[in-house]
């Protein structure tokens, strides 16, 4: 068994729920500190704080270790003048759940796991660990080097020894453990994303010809993938970004030969009204300030003033300020005025349930919380259209897509077949339970550093968050920080360099300890 052991931070969603499993069959069942339960599933209630320093034979979870530097720690609810006890001028983190399966608590498990959690909060500035370890162990934690202090903590038969270990004692009992490799940046962009192993894996594949009958399959089922995620008839991919769907929008409109609005209340919303003045498109602009509620009465009006058949285009999620559209309002305002509804639903589809089953058109992109690379865009349709040479553009005609299968012009059979593995391999539904916690989470802990996120509460999506910096804080220099430090913001756009914002962005892969990392770092950087 020893040499199957590897040591890690737990990161994903099985490692969680072993977790789980492991806290109740110590806490509950050999230590009598909680009562048992029949789902045999114990959620420590600072859970979404810890981060875990865990073991895993081959797959299984068989031994784990929580660290949390957030105040006030479980000892100080336990113990009054907790400071009082512990070396001055030491910045503490609290060990708490060690739990090792009976079978494996002969050898370096626990040193290996306290050195793996010590040296995560080390790298935060931590250099005192504060823990409480059960009276039947105290022998072994001494000679850890763990200094006991105060009284018992617990119940009888559940009695606990409050104990410090500073990290010089730490580091010199630690056994010998492999040289750590450098850390890679955690990206929290927009786009380009993190990509799952898998996704990486498709793309390297051999390229296959674009007209043969494998890619068309292929394309097909990316085809019904998407179209099944947010409930559309129809969606045609094309090789491009997401600027280019929209332009193939603006075409389709163009063809309508109707008028129509244009919803523009941050950068995107005002980039599909450029769309559309280049098009050519007869259309209005309903603009508003930049992070503000949105004005629905305003909408109404314009939705109103639009003839049976008319359009309005719309950003779901609009990027520039982290601001959520309600889509189901606005799909049944359209359907009663029977105004066809376009959605630029680039940065929704992917971090929540989008319903596009309303929607006349809408776009997406592969690079963003669909997991898959940059260079593909596309488009979702009510219905299939017929092609209409010289009067748009061949490339942005899509009943040109329609005629040929989804394969009018060359395409990249690397790129669908990444997109193919990001849509197989991703749990949606869990996926979006997780970003609506990270999002709810991120934003107290941002209140909390003082720090002003720009969408309105009730209207704040949860795969981008903009945050409003005090202006003697530079966005673009506290960024810079930040990504010294191993976490990629966004900051450098033009229209978030005026603003002084910054950007966190969970559209990608992300860990909690990740999070939690970021929020300690930026508290630093923003000091």
């Amino acid at each position: 068994m020893p040499g199957t052991l590897t040591y890690k931070i737990a990161d994903t969603s099985a490692e969680e729920e072993a977790i789980h499993g492991l806290n109740h069959r110590t806490f509950a069942g050999e230590i009598p500190q909680h009562a048992p339960n029949a789902q045999g599933r114990l959620v420590d209630r600072f859970h979404a704080e810890n981060t875990y320093a865990v073991c895993l034979d081959g797959a299984e979870l068989v031994a784990m270790v929580a660290g949390r530097s957030a105040r006030p720690f479980s000892l100080d609810g336990k113990l009054t003048g907790l400071d009082d006890y512990l070396p001055d001028g030491r910045t503490p983190v609290e060990i708490r759940l060690l739990a090792v399966d009976p079978r494996y608590r002969r050898g370096a498990i626990l040193p290996r796991l306290l050195s793996l959690i010590g040296a995560h909060f080390a790298a935060q500035g931590c250099d005192l660990a504060v823990l409480s370890g059960t009276t039947r162990a105290l022998t072994m934690y001494r000679r850890m080097g763990c200094v006991p202090f105060g009284p018992l903590t617990g119940a009888p038969g559940a009695q606990f020894q409050p104990m410090y270990l500073t990290i010089e004692d730490g580091r010199r009992l630690a056994p010998a453990a492999p040289a750590p490799t450098a850390r890679t940046a955690a990206n929290l962009l927009p786009g380009p994303v993190t990509v799952a192993p898998e996704v990486t894996a498709a793309f390297a594949r051999p390229p296959v010809y674009h007209r043969s009958e494998r890619h068309l399959r292929s394309v097909r089922e990316v085809h019904r993938r998407l179209a099944d995620l947010v409930g559309a008839r129809h969606a045609q991919l094309l090789l491009g970004s997401g600027t280019v769907a929209n332009d193939a929008v603006a075409a389709q409109l163009r063809l309508l030969g109707t008028p129509g609005a244009v919803l523009a209340y941050g950068e995107f919303g005002a980039r599909l009204a450029d769309h559309a003045a280049r098009a050519g498109l007869d259309h209005a602009v309903q603009a508003g300030p930049w992070g503000a509620p949105l004005p629905w009465p305003d909408i109404e009006r314009t939705i109103a003033a639009l003839p049976p058949g008319g359009w309005l285009w719309t950003v779901h999620c609009e990027t520039s300020t982290g601001q959520l559209l309600d889509l189901p309002r606005l799909t049944r305002l359209c359907a009663d005025a029977r105004v066809r509804l376009c959605v630029d639903a680039i940065s929704s589809i992917g971090t929540v349930p989008v319903d596009l089953s309303g929607a006349y058109l809408a776009t997406g992109t592969s690079g963003k919380a669909l997991g898959g690379y940059p260079g593909l865009s596309m488009v979702f349709l009510a219905e299939q259209p017929r092609p209409a040479p010289g009067r748009i553009p061949r490339y942005l005609d899509l009943g040109c897509y329609a005629d040929a299968d989804g394969v009018a012009y060359t395409q990249s059979s690397n790129l669908v077949a990444a997109l193919d593995a990001a849509l197989s391999a991703t749990d949606w539904p869990e996926r979006f339970t997780q970003l609506g916690r990270a999002s709810v989470w991120l934003h107290a802990r941002l209140a909390r550093l003082g720090l002003r996120v720009t969408a309105p509460e009730g209207e704040a999506a949860p795969g981008v968050v903009t945050v409003a910096l005090p202006p003697h804080l530079d966005a673009a220099l506290v960024g810079a920080r930040m990504e010294a430090a191993g976490y990629l913001l966004a900051y450098q756009s033009g229209y978030l360099r005026q603003r002084n914002w910054l950007q966190i962005s969970l559209m990608g892969r992300w860990t909690w300890p990740t999070l939690r990392g970021l929020v300690a770092t930026l508290a630093e950087a923003t000091a």
